[in-house]
């Protein structure tokens, strides 16, 4: 039986690109790649040459099955993503999950990842972080996701591109409110860029400065609130969030998990205020 390698490439420069990650791939039987055009040029950089297989969200289940046969009848195989570490918001994910179902071995060479990138430069609080990578483009979806993390005390991390910045930014500052936020741009790249501002300062300036290039954005935790003396103060919060646009349920679930009162007792509450 072979094995799966994750491999960690390049975010920007490909300086970046460690001896490891360079004779893995060129130890390997096969690479599966997110897009072989972008792979390519990377392998051609480092003179390796192997053979490619294409394995994205479009086709990861038909593919899966077939590099996960292949290892199992003896092949290494190794994946990586067009930047940065693979299976982190990407389809990979799928590939080790289901490696481990088959009972192959997966081994990890890391490699630079925009998110820790941002992290380390954003100048906010590092200690407790919260990755929540691309939102939605669903607008309910998008929404109500905020909604759910607009309370949560941990550094958050997203991922965005730049024709959804602008209406991203300002979905943010309905939600969170005016909090500081590093907005962290071409990461590694020759005109890498780290603004620490606010959602409303950076708002106001990409409403008038098209955004250009991939963006990072790291935005500081909410203030710890009071923990919910009362059952009716626990289900307040828990309207808010409904106001927002969250399910009922969901609501109830993470008011429930952050105050210690029951979720059943404050979807009953619900349930009742919206029959009367």
């Amino acid at each position: 039986m072979g094995k799966l390698y994750v491999v960690g490439t390049p975010i920007g420069n490909l300086g970046d690109m460690t001896y490891r990650a360079v004779e893995t791939l060129k130890s390997v039987s096969f690479i599966c790649a997110e897009d072989t055009r972008v792979t390519a040029k990377l392998l051609n950089y480092f003179e390796i040459k192997k053979p490619l297989v294409s394995y994205h969200e479009h086709n990861a289940r038909q593919a899966g099955e077939g590099i996960v046969a292949r290892i199992l009848g003896g092949e290494d195989a190794a994946i990586v993503t067009d930047a940065g570490m693979p299976c982190i918001s990407d389809p990979g994910e799928d590939l080790v999950r289901l490696c481990a179902e088959r009972g192959v071995k997966v081994e990890v060479v890391p490699g630079p990842t925009a998110a820790m990138s941002a992290m380390a430069v954003s100048g906010l609080d590092t200690k407790r972080f919260q990755f929540e990578g691309f939102l939605s483009v669903n607008k309910k979806q998008r929404l109500e996701r905020l909604a759910l993390v607009k309370d949560s005390t941990a550094t958050l991390i997203f991922y965005e591109a730049p024709h959804k910045l602008l209406q991203t930014l300002e979905d943010m500052l309905e939600f969170f409110g005016d909090r500081r936020i590093a907005l962290c741009r071409e990461l590694t790249k020759l005109h890498e860029e780290i603004v620490r501002t606010t959602l409303s300062e950076a708002a106001a300036f990409y409403k008038e400065n098209p955004p250009k290039g991939e963006f990072v954005l790291v935005i500081e935790g909410a203030e710890e609130k009071a923990a919910a003396e009362t059952l009716e103060e626990a289900f307040a919060r828990v309207e808010e969030l409904v106001s927002k646009g969250v399910r009922g349920a969901d609501a109830c679930k993470q008011i429930a998990k952050a105050t210690g009162f029951s979720k059943g007792e404050l979807y009953s509450m619900l349930l009742d205020k919206n029959t009367v």
